[in-house]
């Protein structure tokens, strides 16, 4: 493994970790900063997005049915080839309707692609597979 590798292991982490932390947080610009321009994005409804900005709509519109969210990334592997990158990374997503009345957990995993461009890494495939949710109501308890 060269020195060169484990960096861009780390950086193709932190693209992920910048995508879960920048959605808990509500962070658009820094959510933004994670994708190409022509992103293209499934798994996530019936509806593929294409662009950067009609994803970030869409997930900034969702958002707003909850009070919080949660992702909890297991880890990561890569398979780096120049500057593309296939990653696979299980996540758990929690949240909360913006009513309070109930929670909503996800199982899935993230199957992604990275392009390096200009020295950075940026999602340009991203699809969610689904494995399993449950959902909790939280009116009426103690």
């Amino acid at each position: 493994m060269t020195r060169d590798y484990a960096i861009d292991r780390i950086e193709l982490q932190d693209v992920m970790l910048n995508y879960a932390a920048a959605v808990d947080e509500r962070d658009i610009d820094r959510y933004n900063a994670c994708f190409c321009d022509d992103v293209e994005v499934v798994g996530f409804g019936p509806e593929i997005y294409y662009s950067r900005d009609s994803w970030v709509s869409h997930v900034w519109s969702a958002l707003n049915n909850y009070s919080a969210t949660q992702h909890l990334l297991g880890p990561q592997s890569a398979t780096i080839a120049g500057d593309t990158a296939q990653t696979r990374c299980a996540v758990q997503a929690l949240h909360v309707l913006a009513d309070g009345s109930e929670r909503f957990t996800l199982w899935a995993t993230y199957h992604t692609t990275l392009h390096r461009l200009e020295g950075r890494w940026l999602i340009r495939r991203h699809e969610l597979v689904v494995s399993a949710s449950s959902a909790l109501s939280l009116m009426n308890q103690p």
